[in-house]
């Protein structure tokens, strides 16, 4: 399998606004948008499928939005919330608002916030179908790339635990998305799933529940994706995350130090670009 990691970085840090490449035409991008101390990732499909999952909390409803106009998005074929916290469906009235969805997938998992039922409101205004996740579950939307649901509700659990965990792969190339699940749910996929991927959003933004060595040693991932703010009350992601994804020599990106990432793949290799650079990050805190 052919990765363009490290040398998309050193293309980026030295033409971070310029650079010119050729990509395949047959190709899916998924983007991790930074809507800081949340989750909204962003995929579009070798058939031009939009598929948005999460959309942070509602303040960045507006992010959201403004970043699918920016790629010249028109509709939104599925929509996925993968639980009811407010960091991950707080924007999606605003998103339901600005574009046509055609469907939601939902956890099945009820809640009682104001949040929540801006979302269930939103969702009736627009009259937009619902299905309800099945674990084991396949997602069909494109017949390039497979959409597995590893995890959802079940009885007893609690938001986390009932978070949708897709695994999304595309011929050779797999992403292994597992919002907030905790490490419960990890134990449980280690006995059951096939979870070797290139690219693995960690769960829970990093947060003490969730990536046990174990896991993450049996996913053998080149690429963690870790969602968070610097600026959060919840001392995401814990040392102990990082050291984890450094024992299996994953290069780490975060949405905290690169902005916005944007993973492409023609499903034998893949290129990552990033909105900022460490350097950026380091003047930002300075500034």
């Amino acid at each position: 399998m052919r990765t363009f990691t490290l040398i998309g970085l050193v293309l980026f840090f030295l033409f971070p606004k310029d650079i010119i490449y050729s990509e395949p035409l047959d190709q899916m991008k998924v983007h991790f948008i930074d809507v800081g101390q949340g989750d909204s990732i962003f995929i579009q499909t070798p058939n031009e499928k939009t598929i948005l999952i999460d959309a942070g909390p509602p303040k960045a409803g507006k992010t959201v939005v403004n970043f699918l106009k920016k790629h010249d998005v028109k509709k939104i074929d599925l929509l996925i919330a993968t639980h009811p916290d407010i960091d991950h469906i707080g924007g999606m009235p605003a998103v339901m608002k600005s574009f046509k969805v055609k469907k939601i997938i939902d956890s099945g998992k009820l809640h009682t916030t104001k949040t929540y039922l801006r979302y269930i409101n939103a969702i009736k205004s627009n009259k937009i179908p619902v299905g309800i996740a099945r674990q084991n579950d396949t997602i069909t939307i494109d017949p390039l790339v497979n959409i597995q649901i590893l995890n959802a509700y079940e009885e007893n659990k609690n938001n986390n635990q009932s978070s949708i965990v897709l695994k999304v792969s595309f011929q050779e190339v797999d992403f292994l998305l597992m919002g907030d699940s905790e490490r419960e749910q990890e134990k449980r996929l280690i006995q059951t799933e096939d979870l070797q991927s290139e690219i693995y959003k960690v769960g829970h933004h990093g947060s003490n529940t969730s990536t046990s060595y174990k896991f993450v040693d049996l996913i053998k991932p080149q690429v963690a994706i870790i969602t968070y703010s610097k600026q959060n009350d919840y001392g995401h992601p814990v040392d102990r995350v990082i050291r984890n994804l450094q024992k299996v020599n994953a290069n780490i990106y975060s949405t905290a130090v690169f902005g916005d990432i944007t993973i492409s793949t023609d499903g034998e290799g893949y290129f990552i670009m990033t909105e900022k650079t460490p350097i950026d990050g380091l003047t930002e805190k300075a500034g």
